[in-house]
């Protein structure tokens, strides 16, 4: 699969994380955006991301939510979402707020490249 102009819009309350992952999708050939709160997310009136990537639990924001608002949106019901955390055994609540896919932290960056890659190919 050809990453060149796909965008991808990932939310993270830890700066850290969004500088690494989104510096390595950068140089997969991802247009990545990242913000520190999710819930301005929901407020983008510049083009829509191919995919997102959302932290569970961040401050002022739930990803869970954000996924549920995000899938019963007219124009962004169709996006992936993939939903990560801390903690593992949030995998059954990724699932029901309507995520496409879950991943735990730590996570090596392979692991959510191919699960960006899958959920783009669907």
């Amino acid at each position: 699969m050809n990453s060149r102009n796909k965008r991808v819009t990932l939310a993270d309350d830890d700066p850290g994380i969004l500088d690494a992952v989104g510096m390595m999708l950068e140089m997969e050939g991802y247009e990545v955006s990242t913000t520190l709160n999710g819930n301005t997310i929901l407020n983008t009136e510049s083009g829509l991301p191919d995919i997102y990537v959302l932290d569970i639990w961040m401050s002022g924001s739930d990803g869970r939510e954000l996924c549920k608002k995000l899938k019963t949106n007219e124009k962004t019901k169709n996006i992936p979402v993939i939903l990560i955390s801390a903690s593992n055994d949030l995998q059954k609540s990724a699932e029901s707020a309507g995520a496409d896919d879950f991943l735990a932290k730590p996570f090596e960056i392979d692991n959510l490249l191919s699960k960006i890659e899958n959920c783009l190919q669907n």
